[in-house]
């Protein structure tokens, strides 16, 4: 698998910037998940809102991933914790998957450590993403 370029949104790279400064410190459990998508941000291109390309997976967009070991295929939102929620399929950027997946493109391959290993994951099409419809501001 390639190394990827990840975009992201000025606003999206903000938010997440303050969800990091907030929540790392020396007694959380999720620090590991908090360094790897401060990890991903760091090599970031950002873009303004208006100019990611439709095809990215951004903030609270609905994608449509594929389990490419299993076949499966599952739709989720990615947002922020606070929204997060299994039974409506709502992933945490903090959670694993969610940081994965940020940035990534239709068509696009990623992976997901688990404690078996290593999931592989296909983005099959992104249903809804709130800048291509000029939603900036969520």
């Amino acid at each position: 698998m390639k190394k990827r370029n990840i975009y992201i949104t000025e606003t999206d790279m903000a938010k997440l910037r303050r969800l990091i400064k907030i929540n790392y410190g020396p007694r959380r459990k999720d620090n590991v998940n908090l360094k790897k998508l401060e990890k991903e941000l760091d090599g970031a291109t950002v873009v303004p809102p208006k100019d990611i390309p439709d095809n990215v997976i951004t903030m609270n967009s609905l994608a449509i991933i594929k389990d490419l070991d299993s076949g499966e295929e599952m739709r989720c939102w990615l947002v922020f914790p606070e929204k997060a929620g299994a039974s409506k399929n709502m992933i945490s950027i903090l959670a694993p998957i969610g940081t994965a997946m940020l940035g990534y493109s239709i068509g696009d391959t990623f992976e997901w450590e688990v404690p078996a290993g290593k999931k592989r994951f296909l983005v099959v099409d992104i249903i809804y993403q709130p800048e291509r419809v000029g939603n900036y501001e969520l």
